[in-house]
């Protein structure tokens, strides 16, 4: 137990036969910023490593009051019938079987997917056709990659590297590979270009590093997982343009597309120009108007 209390430290300076870690190197590493602990273990463990800790600071080996600056504990993944996996019980899964049938990323796509990261979820094998299909789908896309941007695509692309990196340092993978399928249903109906392709690919590389490992080498010679992080474009975030819905007398008549944030005078020219009015309300005078910005402008028609 007092082995297994401190062995963090020893990783600092693992080939010191003089102390058990230099106060260079502790300083310089400690304290751990993130430890990661199976629930069942992690608990006990950080007893035994806080009091193990704080005795070597009495004595003068270490200079922190804490051995870790965060602790997650990871969620046990249950068995299909909602059981703690067990040979007694005969109902582990077996992750070699599991790469053969789906392969290593579909399996790596499903845990990150499946819930929570610190809760504890029952597997279901049948529910890991979602993700194989959402790498398929990716897969596909490169059918659809063009060297001109799809300009429309840049908000959703943008949010969603924004989004996976912050969901990462959170570690809320589940919420992260939400977003590449929102992103992806986006680029299927619009295409994508060359560039935003790559971004794209970037992103997902850590969820599925077989598969961008494959695409990445069609137009490059070195390895995707050697390139940087992407960086999102805070200007390219948000949408250019808007929906406003136009109502006549409190119903809906229609809608329009407008830039974002555009004044009530742009919207009625908009609306003079590509709107059909049904012949029901036209004619009719204007009595008065409600226009609410980004959303909607009512026609209040009299007879």
């Amino acid at each position: 137990w007092a082995g297994s209390s401190w062995y963090y430290l020893r990783y600092m300076d693992p080939k010191n036969d003089e102390a058990l870690v230099s106060h260079e190197r502790e300083k310089y590493w400690a304290p751990v910023d993130m430890y990661v602990g199976g629930a069942e273990h992690a608990t006990r463990h950080l007893i035994y490593a806080r009091f193990w800790h704080k005795f070597l600071r009495d004595i003068g080996v270490v200079t922190t009051d804490e051995p870790f600056k965060r602790l997650i504990s990871v969620g046990l993944i249950m068995a299909e019938d909602g059981k703690k996996m067990s040979k007694r019980y005969g109902n582990v899964i077996n992750p070699d079987d599991v790469v053969e049938t789906w392969g290593a990323d579909t399996l790596r796509l499903y845990e990150m997917f499946i819930g929570p990261f610190t809760d504890a979820i029952a597997w279901s094998t049948e529910n890991m056709i979602g993700v194989r299909r959402f790498l398929e789908r990716t897969w596909r896309l490169t059918e659809k990659v063009q060297e001109t941007e799809a300009d429309e695509l840049n908000p959703e692309l943008h949010r969603t590297v924004k989004k996976v990196g912050e969901d990462i340092e959170a570690f809320k993978f589940n919420t992260a590979v939400s977003q590449m399928m929102i992103f992806l249903n986006a680029a299927e109906k619009v295409g994508i270009g060359r560039a935003q392709w790559e971004l794209f690919l970037k992103a997902l590389a850590p969820f599925a590093p077989h598969m961008t490992e494959d695409l990445w080498r069609e137009n490059h010679d070195t390895s995707i997982h050697v390139e940087s992080w992407p960086a999102y474009d805070e200007s390219k975030l948000h949408e250019s343009t808007t929906v406003i819905v136009v109502q006549v007398n409190g119903k809906r008549h229609g809608q329009i597309t407008a830039p974002v944030d555009s004044d009530e005078k742009t919207v009625r020219n908009i609306i003079d120009n590509d709107l059909k009015l049904s012949a029901s309300v036209q004619g009719k005078a204007e009595k008065q108007a409600f226009f609410v910005s980004n959303r909607l402008i009512n026609f209040v028609l009299g007879d």
